[in-house]
């Protein structure tokens, strides 16, 4: 049985080795694997991408919730991502659990196609080397992954996480797709908290999105919860990644989630 978890958003405004929501995450991951359970760990890093473009000098552009990342723009990036896998990482094996990290391009495991016009370097349609995070998995290890990918040419790629999550779900037949994000539940009306969806299917999903109440970041999340549905993930759930062990607790139900169902 595996598990694939992505975390973005407001749970990783801090990387201190001692943030509570990555001592969590190594908590609840340790658990899930003495229990028999393979887990994969997808990150984003928006918020430091953000920072480090303003820091240089360079604006942040974004079309239908994807960053248009040209070539310059793309060093910037997979400089961004890489030290946040390094502080996630530093921090997980810190709190006792056995993590590697690694991105895309680490042994192909991530290879894409660019989007193209307007979007530059930013990658589509990706496609798993699953070998490579079973490998890991054998010798006892957690695999924590950025989604800098790499493109058929050798050159590097920024994929969007939630779409790297859930590839990596399709590919290796997850049990569950679990998206941590900055949102407890997916809303009918994003502006009416008592429209929350607790369980939706694949179809709900799809009129959401074009009822508008789906829109800018969440886009590619529940594109990417759609993707690995479509390619055999058993199931997604979308959870608000900085509550206390948000992946325990998004699993069993007992924090707030929308579950999207075949």
């Amino acid at each position: 049985m595996s598990i694939v978890v992505k975390l973005g958003g407001h749970a990783l405004d801090s990387l201190s080795v001692d943030a509570s929501v990555l001592a969590d995450l190594a908590s609840d991951v340790m658990a899930l694997r003495a229990d028999g359970t393979d887990v994969v760990v997808v990150h984003g890093g928006g918020p430091q991408i953000a920072a480090l473009l303003e820091g240089v000098g360079l604006e942040s552009h974004f079309h239908e919730g994807l960053r248009i990342t040209n070539t310059v723009t793309m060093e910037y990036v997979a400089m961004a991502l890489e030290l946040v896998n390094l502080r996630v990482v530093a921090a997980l094996n810190h709190h006792g659990l056995d993590a590697v990290g690694l991105s895309g391009v680490d042994g192909s495991t991530v290879r894409a196609t660019s989007l193209g016009p307007p979007w530059g370097r930013v990658g589509g349609a990706p496609k798993v080397r699953d070998d490579v995070i079973r490998a890991l998995w054998s010798c006892g290890a957690t695999p924590v992954m950025n989604s800098v990918s790499v493109d058929d040419a050798g050159g590097l790629l920024n994929c969007n996480a939630d779409t790297v999550a859930g590839a990596l779900a399709g590919a290796l037949d997850a049990t569950t797709l679990v998206m941590l994000s900055d949102v407890d539940q997916l809303r009918a009306d994003v502006e009416d908290a008592t429209s929350a969806i607790s369980s939706v299917s694949r179809t709900g999903v799809r009129q959401l999105v074009a009822s508008g109440a789906v829109r800018d970041g969440m886009r590619p999340k529940v594109t990417a919860a759609l993707d690995a549905l479509d390619a055999g993930a058993v199931r997604v759930v979308l959870a608000n990644g900085a509550r206390p062990h948000a992946l325990r607790d998004a699993l069993t139900c007992v924090i707030p989630t929308t579950e999207i169902r075949r």
